[in-house]
């Protein structure tokens, strides 16, 4: 039977669908359908009726340094979801690329694969449908040792941590709309004072809440000091592992509290004591560019490694001057 590939634009039209990835699942389509600035794609695909893998895709408006410097890219995190272990996976993968970049370029500037489980999947059909590689870096923390995560810390993030806990911090997880709603408002006064850190519409937060929370494949960590929130971090599970997508606080009016490390450190330990096998945060730069943030998180005891992100534009001229320089 050929394979059937199944593409989904509204969250309502698409079924219950096995699997366990947070990044490709309807829950996750249905938190940007319904933020502001989002565009989400599911492609699903099927032999005999049945759904052998997933792949999804959203759009945003994304700010750029160069022309044009206001653009609509298109994110995609991993390769996609494969149901069954007997299926050719890359083969299948290099067909729902081909038709993700037909239907994503006409109204995405950019394409973007990032946070690739393994830097090598899919190359051949990345490099037909004319995308470049990029070399990019990951950061991740084992937690599935008998230690416990403090173990890896370096002395002075301990220190720190006790400190911030001395001070008043208190370390809770949002609950209630209103704390999603000052964690999220928080958060975005955090990131808008860093340029080329992307931070979505605050009701993002809200319906992830709505979604992902409440089946368990996501979290929000408050940090707090006389019932005001003063750090935070958002954390998306899938599979055995969770990943820290946003995290932050505000350090310079609360420094005793230190509320950006505590924010880290509640993820990391409820990670741990939850049975997760790593924790990976979402963006940690390029490897020939020094970058703030991932000298910050490898202080909690994390590795760093090599990975890859795969990107086409829809100009062919930068596209194709672009994939000389990188390829």
């Amino acid at each position: 039977m050929p394979l059937k590939l199944t593409t989904y634009y509204r969250g309502i039209e698409i079924p219950e669908l096995p699997g366990n990835n947070t990044f490709h699942s309807k829950e996750l389509f249905q938190t940007y359908e319904a933020t502001p600035g989002y565009t989400p794609l599911l492609i699903v695909a099927s032999e005999n009726e049945k759904p052998i893998a997933k792949l999804l895709a959203a759009s945003r408006i994304s700010r750029r340094c160069f022309p044009p410097s206001i653009i609509k890219q298109c994110e995609v995190y991993g390769t996609g979801e494969y149901l069954d272990d007997e299926i050719d996976k890359e083969a299948i993968f290099g067909e729902m690329l081909e038709h993700l970049t037909k239907e994503m370029q006409r109204h995405s500037f950019l394409i973007e694969f990032r946070n690739l489980e393994n830097a090598m999947f899919g190359y051949k059909y990345f490099r037909q449908n004319n995308y470049f590689p990029v070399n990019w870096l990951r950061v991740r923390n084992s937690l599935h040792s008998t230690k416990s995560s403090e173990e890896r810390f370096s002395p002075s993030r301990i220190r720190q941590i006790k400190k911030g806990l001395k001070n008043g911090a208190i370390i809770e997880e949002a609950h209630s709309v209103e704390n999603v709603r000052e964690f999220s408002k928080m958060l975005h006064h955090v990131y808008s004072s860093h340029i080329r850190k992307y931070f979505p519409n605050i009701e993002f937060f809200r319906h992830m809440d709505n979604r992902l929370i409440q089946k368990k494949q996501g979290k929000i960590f408050i940090i707090k000091h006389k019932d005001k929130i003063i750090g935070g971090s958002s954390c998306v599970y899938s599979g055995d592992n969770a990943y820290l997508w946003f995290s932050g606080g505000m350090r310079k009016s609360h420094a005793l509290q230190n509320p950006g490390i505590l924010a880290v450190w509640a993820a990391l330990k409820d990670a741990h004591e939850r049975g997760y096998q790593h924790l990976e945060f979402m963006d940690v730069g390029l490897p020939f560019k020094r970058h703030g943030y991932r000298e910050f998180v490898l202080r909690f005891g994390g590795k760093q490694s090599s990975t890859r992100r795969w990107f086409r534009f829809r100009w062919s001229w930068l596209n194709n001057l672009l994939t000389r320089i990188y390829v």
